[in-house]
């Protein structure tokens, strides 16, 4: 196929890019963002699949964020691949922020008081223990998660819908232009090709 890699990646190539872009991350962003404002959809159904996939960055499950983007966003009348591109709000750089940010407030809510973060060494029996060891961590995270990723729905629908909206009003006003100096042009020639043309003075 035309343009297509002549070696494929291996599997821990495919990894690597998921979890690190060969892109610089604000090309990365840019590049999301020129495809959020390219979608065809109404601001309201990209703005809330965007902040869908925002949201559900806050959950630890890291391989399950796009199925839940899409399922969220379907269900309240959001753009199923924009929820996609809201995912990549989460990435190696802001998800260790985000989820020390759950699992605090988690704590907090639930009572538990402040807690140092889960180290290496708490996780070092995991396979043997492995509900001992995770659901004291994942317990909080979620609960944590929900209040955060609603806050965050509201921030990122809120901003989106305003920069689409602009955008989208943009490019009618542009097409419009355009499309008053077509018909401009098209009237221009047509009264000049009357002009040239024999016309009814000879008869």
């Amino acid at each position: 196929m035309l343009f297509q890699r002549r070696d494929k990646p291996n599997l821990i190539e495919r990894v690597r890019i998921a979890l690190w872009p060969r892109r610089s991350w604000g090309r990365s962003a840019r590049y999301v963002g020129k495809r959020v404002l390219r979608l065809s959809a109404t601001p309201h159904a990209i703005a809330a699949g965007f902040a869908a996939g925002a949201m559900v960055s806050y959950t630890p499950f890291v391989g399950f964020h796009f199925v839940m983007a899409g399922v969220f966003a379907y269900l309240i009348g959001g753009n199923v691949i924009a929820s996609a591109f809201g995912t990549a709000v989460g990435n190696p750089l802001t998800f260790p922020i985000m989820w020390t940010m759950s699992y605090r407030l988690g704590r907090w809510i639930l009572g538990e008081g402040p807690a140092d973060l889960p180290s290496f060494d708490m996780l070092h029996d995991f396979w043997e223990k492995s509900w001992d060891v995770i659901m004291p961590i994942l317990k909080p995270m979620l609960v944590g998660a929900v209040p955060l990723g609603i806050v965050n729905w509201v921030v990122f629908y809120f901003l989106v819908r305003t920069i689409v909206r602009s955008f989208q009003d943009a490019r009618q006003r542009r097409l419009a232009k355009r499309a008053e100096e077509n018909q401009a042009r098209a009237g221009g020639s047509d009264g000049a090709r009357d002009i040239a043309s024999p016309g009814s003075e000879k008869e």
